[in-house]
């Protein structure tokens, strides 16, 4: 994980006392406005699709497109401060929080609509959220048993099983606060250094959002013929 991760897992309980409105209900929130557009961004179906067009229909390049958008928006500086209106809650949440579910949410989502998956499955949608920790939160979980299976058991399991919906927004919740706190000690350390922290700064969302998009492919695995 790093250092940087590292302590901003220790930090995360201290940090969501100052942010009370990042609660399940936040995560939940985040992730049916990304699915379902807003502000200037429309639905992540509709986006994926359109990748699909522009991809002559090769659903591996529009995936691939799909990442590289969504890497750009989190890295570029401003967006996350003008994307607004996600909930109200995000008057509490520091807007990085914010602008990071939303991203990461959307290009989760419309890498699963090409790859067959009904966004309207709450199946799917815990799916979704799971993705969203990474590989290696995801494999630690699984193997203390706080969440049962990885991202694409979890999307085709027989039944939904409703308890897991707390539990994973939770654990989300509290992975976005770390993610943010690691990020902000990188930045605060690497302005020491000329050039560095502004590289950090920008590159730090764009990096781990490129990660959970390829961690993202590789478990969303076609469903369907399209």
């Amino acid at each position: 994980m790093g250092l940087t991760g590292s302590i901003g897992k220790q930090l995360a309980p201290k940090v969501a006392g100052l942010a009370p409105g990042l609660t399940a209900s936040f995560v939940r929130e985040a992730l049916h406005r990304a699915i379902a557009g807003v502000g200037p961004l429309p639905p992540a179906a509709a986006a994926a699709d359109k990748q699909l067009a522009e991809q002559h229909g090769d659903v591996d390049k529009a995936v691939h497109e799909v990442i590289e958008n969504h890497v750009r928006y989190a890295g570029a500086q401003g967006f996350v401060t003008n994307i607004g209106g996600l909930v109200t809650a995000a008057l509490t949440i520091p807007t990085n929080i914010t602008g990071l579910a939303l991203i990461q949410c959307r290009m989760i989502a419309g890498i699963a609509h090409l790859r067959g998956y009904d966004l309207d499955d709450p199946r799917v949608r815990n799916a979704l959220l799971v993705t969203i920790l990474g590989e290696d939160s995801v494999t630690s979980l699984v193997k203390k048993k706080k969440i049962p299976a990885p991202p694409m058991a979890l999307a085709t399991a027989p039944v939904h099983d409703g308890a897991l919906d707390l539990v994973i927004s939770s654990e989300v919740g509290s992975d976005l606060i770390a993610k943010v706190a690691g990020k902000r000690l990188a930045v605060t350390v690497g302005r020491r250094v000329p050039v560095v922290g502004g590289i950090v700064g920008m590159g730090a969302d764009g990096y781990l959002t490129w990660k959970i998009g390829r961690y993202a492919d590789r478990e969303f695995l076609p469903r369907a013929a399209r």
